[in-house]
């Protein structure tokens, strides 16, 4: 399966839609060794990769929500505090001997959680961003 940020996906905003491309690329990448049977190699750095990145795009978009007054800061900051916890949960729980597919489908639910907030929320989000512009 390829992720792709299509018109459905697209805040609107510049600087998030480009983040959230980032981000797919990275777990594209991923499926794409997993095609190649070199997806339990490529789990981790990809894991540390998206750790990292949602760490700057989560705390991107809230700075763009404090500056715009947005009235879903709150919410939307708990689900970013959740997620990130389940992303290092999720990282934490691989054994030394490496990941297993329950591993890899593990990240890719997680994934089809991030891409259903970007589906609502995120789009919520920007909508109100271009409202302020």
């Amino acid at each position: 399966m390829i992720y792709e940020l299509t018109k459905d996906l697209e805040t609107g905003n510049s600087l998030i839609d480009r983040e959230h491309r980032e981000l797919l690329r990275a777990v594209n990448n991923l499926m794409a060794e997993c095609g190649k049977g070199k997806g339990r190699a490529a789990l981790m750095p990809t894991l540390q990769f998206l750790l990292d990145y949602v760490n700057t795009h989560f705390t991107h978009e809230e700075q763009l929500q404090k500056k715009a007054s947005y009235p879903g800061y709150s919410a939307h900051h708990l689900f970013h505090e959740t997620y990130k916890a389940k992303l290092k949960s999720i990282s934490d729980s691989i054994p030394e001997a490496g990941p297993s597919v329950a591993d890899l489908a593990a990240l890719n639910t997680h994934i089809g959680v991030l891409l259903s907030h970007i589906r609502s929320e995120d789009k919520k989000l920007g909508a109100f961003l271009l409202g302020k512009v």
